[in-house]
């Protein structure tokens, strides 16, 4: 009985998540983009317009007027090296990220 009453109460959690995500999503079915899909797009649209241009983290929050709070630099960092990691940007010098060609 134990094991019913537990999925029944799991059922009851995902019909209200169901919900919450149905309010929650635009309603021309696209879905939402996230904060960090936004800022990976602002990362390699930028990277994109200056091909030839080696960026600082901390640089290009600046450049694109983003926060240059440390914490949000950080974030930064960690986009620009899975970037990096992907093959999108090179490190041609530490700490400095480019368009790879």
């Amino acid at each position: 009985m134990p094991a019913l009453a537990e999925t029944e109460a799991r059922l009851t959690d995902l019909a209200t998540t169901r919900k919450v995500i149905t309010e929650l999503a635009p309603a021309s079915g696209q879905p939402a983009l996230s904060e960090t899909n936004t800022a990976y797009q602002a990362i390699v649209n930028t990277f994109n317009q200056h091909r030839d241009q080696e960026f600082r983290a901390s640089e290009l929050h600046e450049f694109l007027g983003m926060p240059t709070d440390e914490a949000s630099v950080n974030i930064t960092r960690s986009h620009l090296g899975r970037l990096t990691r992907q093959g999108f940007l090179t490190q041609p010098r530490r700490g400095r990220y480019q368009k790879r060609t």
